[in-house]
């Protein structure tokens, strides 16, 4: 007969997991990834919880004659940002839940099928 998981050994993991990803998420608040376009002409600062700190514009960048390449830079540059503080976000959560999807399986829970 196969061994039945410890309940209480199971909530008490779950709530340490718990712990862990509410205390990355906050650590993530405080973190910031950068990300530039038009070779530096255009810099993006995003938090780790995904909010936009700082756009600066060298000002060699601004050719009023040519307003859309300026938007397409403030555009590649804050999607490239996003997507590093996205990157960050996901490591430092999966770190927190103690790599769940990992071998054994919900962080070595012993649930049977996961």
């Amino acid at each position: 007969m196969p061994k039945q998981p410890n309940l209480n050994q199971m909530m008490q993991q779950v709530q340490a997991m718990q712990a862990e990803m509410a205390k990355a998420q906050e650590e993530l608040k405080n973190e910031t990834v950068e990300a530039s376009a038009g070779g530096g002409m255009v810099t993006v600062r995003v938090s780790g919880d995904l909010e936009v700190k700082d756009v600066r514009i060298d000002p060699d960048a601004v050719d009023p004659e040519d307003v859309e390449m300026m938007q397409d830079m403030v555009l590649a540059a804050t999607n490239e940002a996003l997507r590093s503080a996205q990157e960050l976000a996901a490591n430092r959560m999966n770190q927190a839940a103690g790599g769940l999807a990992g071998p054994g399986g919900l962080g070595g829970l012993g649930l049977p099928g996961f």
